[in-house]
């Protein structure tokens, strides 16, 4: 398959509907061992986290998640974009459209967790060590059973999964 001259996409919240086609836009990534995969029903509990790049023809050609973590800090979630339409620009509008959610609700500080450090340095996030959080938040974000929050507090638990990937955070103005 290729992709159409017109490389017009729309980036709008994701529906119910969506879910599959989220998961489709994920599993080769996951198959590559690049993102993690999910259950069908994790990608609709997390629906209402995601945005979605939508082709002229309905088609989805990708999908990012914006998790709440705390009080002023998110993680950006499950960015992918279809093999086809990479370089388009896409990847750049859906971290824009999670970085403008972040800022409505009034986060401060975005995390990451990824193979594509160049993406996201060029979107303002630094490679971090160690957690960025006080010991208070620190112990009460311990009480959660999330990987992703794990992943930001750096936990032995994890490690095994990181794959090599590398945390990286964002101060939003």
């Amino acid at each position: 398959m290729t992709v159409p001259e017109s490389t017009q996409y729309t980036i709008r919240s994701a529906v119910p509907a969506d879910v599959r086609g989220i998961r489709d836009l994920v599993t080769p990534y996951a198959d590559r061992r690049i993102l993690l995969a999910k259950e069908l029903v994790g990608y609709y509990e997390a629906v209402q986290e995601f945005v979605v790049a939508q082709d002229a023809t309905g088609r989805l050609v990708g999908c990012g998640a914006l998790h709440v973590m705390w009080l002023d800090l998110g993680e950006v979630r499950t960015l992918a974009v279809d093999p086809l339409w990479r370089g388009r620009g896409v990847g750049g509008a859906l971290l824009e459209a999670l970085v403008g959610r972040a800022r409505v609700l009034r986060l401060r500080r975005l995390f990451c967790l990824t193979f594509e450090v160049d993406f996201f340095s060029a979107h303002g996030f630094r490679t971090i060590e160690g957690t960025p959080v006080d010991q208070d938040v620190y112990g009460e974000l311990l009480r959660s059973h999330d990987d992703g929050i794990a992943e930001f507090l750096d936990l032995a638990r994890v490690k095994p999964n990181t794959l090599g990937n590398t945390r990286m955070l964002a101060e939003l103005d």
